[in-house]
């Protein structure tokens, strides 16, 4: 009797875990989809860039 007690309790606290695990995954998964990551910060990578006056201009001939 206490070996299937034993097995029981096993298989519980293995469903409780599995449940738990998903419910995290599921969290974590909807945190990842509110943030974007491919979103540029404000400011981060748009300095304005000086170029030297005529650099793109055509030649002179």
């Amino acid at each position: 009797m206490e070996t299937v007690l034993i097995i029981v309790a096993m298989l519980l606290l293995t469903g409780i875990g599995m449940r738990l695990i998903h419910l995290l995954n599921a969290q974590h998964d909807a945190r990842i989809a509110a943030y974007h990551f491919s979103d540029a910060l404000p400011g981060v990578g748009r300095r304005s860039r000086k170029h030297r006056p005529g650099a793109h201009a055509k030649p002179r001939r």
